[in-house]
């Protein structure tokens, strides 16, 4: 059987032997490179562009700036089109991009960028959320972007308050007399820094502009809306469009939606016809985009058994100059400040901020991180103060399958104890003496990622019985080739190596809403099976046809059909059916909302819980993580494997804004925007005893009851470390990421206080 078996990834040999082809392994007839000058300036109105020594450069074969996007919409983005792809009037953080140069090679492109003179009229910075919050502060946006056309939010683009970007609300019952009826309250504040999403392959685009339309070749997670987004600006149809999406080198959300392609392809138009690459290094992407850094205030009032009467929580993200996906981040922070508790009253405000810093977008479990570092770290705060064992106290208030976390959603299709129970067992909760320095610490993560069900599917049944899938899903190294492959394979009962299944070109592919969201394997698979299906029903008609027996009488079995002891490869079929050895079967599959998942959003609850056993060193402040495990209900696995290792992918990215990780700026100037200064974890960063366990009920609305579980394994691990920590030392510390310095200051601080 294909699903649920430990399958070799398709595309694995030809990445580990180097013969996987990147977008920037293209090397098109007559290309040319591209670099593009970005502002030193985190605030300021752009003067004067002087281009004349740069175009007279030898080698240089165009330059593009604002001058050159007047007969086109220069403006876009998935939910506010509040961004022109090169500085129009104003710059508004240190990195945007104000021209770009097109050269035979990057060494003139590189050189010619030192010969543009720019001037700037310097403004006033708004560094920090508190900044651009403050009265009489200037206006980073003086307009109002018009919403994209992708938002899927109510209100967007609406009036907010000055240098807001967007505002959610939530409330459920009446918190203020909930607090009022509580015997105790709490309030704590907690921060979560900057973070790159840092993927091996920087964003990369390749474009050509000509006649006959936009041929895009790019590192894109979402290459149907980059499509839709492309021929908006240039006023093209979406047949003439082409997205190609190579193998992508890792995502995590930084290659969502619209990062450099409107800025390739607008200088594909300059060139007269010929190709450009824009290949960025890792500081260029660091100035591409980034996560959204927040400051959450929790408030619960609680009794002293220990039920949850009410909470009140206010946060504040920073999303940089630009909208990008900050207004969807604010929306999906709502559920995860909730939390997956008996709550009877709740009221949650959430607010985006411009600033003069990189636009914030998308990164693994929007707004997941960070709200869930700050609720778990406050359910064990509640714990601690009603003298109840953490793991106990959560035990007791998790919800239940079958009840209500958000009004008018999907209710929790989990069993959040389970899975709690398991995480909390690994690190032998409870059973071992509790020791100064040592601790354990358990958090619970539930996110919605309410990804949006539209997918089409192809499966192609070939002359000679192989089958070509063709579906609009990325391959950004999460293994979706292989799970939609087995999926097919399944359905088909073919051998999976019998199945082929390619990169995205928007002109063959039909359409997908996008890879993201932890919705492969639920909503491409459900489409992928539906394809499968549809096909598999064809090729039994024909069998039967050509065996002149019932349809019912029709057994799959490896390749072949049959009917009693006659059986007929699937080619004979072919031949069979078509008279001739050639032509093929097409199986089609169609999701849409309402068709295979219910009516509610989101269409499941991802679920992931962690816990840590950690020893601190009480002279330096030195955290070292034993043993960690996490904890995924992934419904049904259809590779174990592979679902494993996304798990843990998740968890050691998560490793990184838990113990090091932080993107600094100072008077709005990034201060470490390269990978010496910026540490992302490596293979010794990883704990002494790291596990993974998956919990399979078949509980999800995915093909054979699986869930999307690409995201749940990152959220927990800050938490549950912070936890460990106060369990060790009894500090509590509120602030990431947890350094030794920042340690080592808390306890001290602490000492002093006694």
């Amino acid at each position: 059987m294909a699903v649920g078996s430990k399958a070799p990834r398709i595309d694995g040999i030809a990445k580990v032997t180097g013969q996987a082809k990147f977008t920037g392994d293209l090397n098109l007839a007559d290309l040319v490179e591209a670099k593009v000058l970005r502002s030193p300036l985190p605030h300021a109105i752009v003067e004067s562009i002087d281009i004349q020594k740069a175009a007279a450069l030898p080698g240089v074969v165009a330059v593009l700036t604002r001058d050159d996007i007047k007969d086109i919409d220069p403006f876009y983005g998935n939910c506010l089109r509040d961004r022109a792809l090169v500085a129009l009037d104003k710059v508004r953080f240190v990195g945007e991009p104000v021209a770009v140069v097109a050269a035979e090679n990057v060494l003139i492109a590189e050189e010619a960028l030192s010969l543009i003179d720019v001037h700037y009229d310097e403004l006033p910075c708004l560094s920090t959320v508190d900044d651009a919050l403050a009265p009489g502060a200037p206006l980073l946006h003086e307009t109002t972007a018009g919403a994209g056309e992708f938002h899927d939010i109510a209100i967007l683009g609406t009036a907010m308050k000055p240098n807001v970007c967007h505002y959610e609300q939530y409330t459920k019952g009446d918190a203020a007399r909930g607090l009022a009826e509580a015997d105790e309250i709490i309030e704590e504040t907690f921060e979560f820094p900057m973070i790159y999403q840092y993927a091996m392959e920087p964003h990369t685009s390749v474009a050509r502009f000509s006649d006959e339309g936009i041929a895009l070749w790019t590192s894109s997670a979402h290459p149907f809306l980059v499509r839709s987004e492309l021929a908006h600006m240039f006023g093209l149809p979406h047949a003439k469009v082409e997205v190609i999406v190579p193998y992508v080198g890792g995502a995590y959300g930084s290659k969502s939606y619209f990062k450099i392609e409107p800025l390739i392809v607008a200088m594909a138009r300059k060139t007269g016809g010929r190709p450009v690459r824009l290949a960025q290094s890792v500081p260029e992407s660091m100035l591409t985009t980034r996560r959204h850094s927040a400051r959450v205030r929790i408030k619960t009032g609680f009794t002293r058994d220990g039920t949850l009467m009410a909470r009140e929580a206010e946060v504040v993200m920073d999303t940089g100059a630009y909208a990008d996906n900050g207004p969807r981040v604010a929306k999906r922070a709502i559920s995860r400040m909730i939390g997956p508790y008996k709550l009877a009253h709740c009221k949650v405000d959430v607010t985006a901020v411009y600033t003069n810093s990189v636009p914030a977008g998308s990164m693994r479990s929007i707004g997941g991180p960070q709200t869930i570092w700050a609720l778990e770290s406050h359910m064990d705060s509640i714990a601690h103060r009603l003298g109840f064992d953490p793991l106990e106290f959560r035990l007791r208030n998790l919800l239940q399958r079958g009840e209500e976390l958000k009004s008018g959603a999907t209710t929790v299709d989990a069993d959040l104890r389970q899975g709690t129970k398991v995480a909390a067992g690994a690190v032998n909760w409870g059973t071992s003496p509790r020791r100064l320095s040592k601790g354990e610490g358990v958090a619970v993560g539930v996110s919605d990622s309410e990804a949006m069900p539209v997918s089409v599917a192809l499966v192609r049944l070939l002359a000679d019985g192989s089958v070509i899938l063709i579906a609009g899903t990325t391959e950004v190294g999460q293994g979706a080739r292989t799970i939609l492959s087995q999926l097919v394979a399944q359905e088909l009962h073919l051998p999976l190596e019998r199945v082929t299944m390619r990169g995205t070109d928007t002109l063959a592919t039909p359409f997908d809403r996008s890879t993201g969201a932890s919705r492969s394997t639920t909503v491409m698979g459900n489409t992928v099976r539906a394809a499968a299906l549809d096909l598999r029903a064809q090729l039994i008609a024909a069998a039967a046809e050509a065996l002149n027996t019932n349809v019912s009488a029709i057994t799959l079995r490896n390749g072949t059909a049959g009917a009693g002891d006659r059986t007929m490869s699937y080619a004979d079929v072919v031949r069979a059916y078509f008279g001739m050895p050639g032509g093929e079967l097409i199986g089609r599959g169609y999701m849409r909302p309402g068709e295979g998942f219910g009516s509610k959003f989101p269409l499941f609850w991802e679920t992931g819980m962690g816990a840590a056993a950690i020893a601190v060193d009480m002279e330096t402040g030195e955290i070292k993580i034993d043993r960690y495990v996490t904890v995924a209900d992934v419904g049904k696995a259809i590779n174990p494997v592979q679902a494993e290792g996304q798990d843990e992918g998740a968890a050691v990215q998560g490793l990184g804004h838990t113990l090091f990780e932080s993107l600094l700026y100072e008077n709005g100037q990034p201060l470490n925007a390269n990978l010496v200064d910026y540490r992302v974890p490596r293979f010794t960063d990883i704990p002494d005893h790291f596990d993974s366990a998956l919990v399979e009920n078949e509980d999800g609305p995915g093909p054979y009851g699986a869930k999307g579980m690409g995201e749940s394994g990152i959220v927990s691990i800050a938490p549950a470390v912070g936890n460990a920590i106060f369990r060790a030392t009894g500090v509590r510390l509120r602030t990431l990421p947890l350094t030794p310095e920042r340690v080592w200051r808390a306890l001290k601080n602490a000492e002093l206080a006694l």
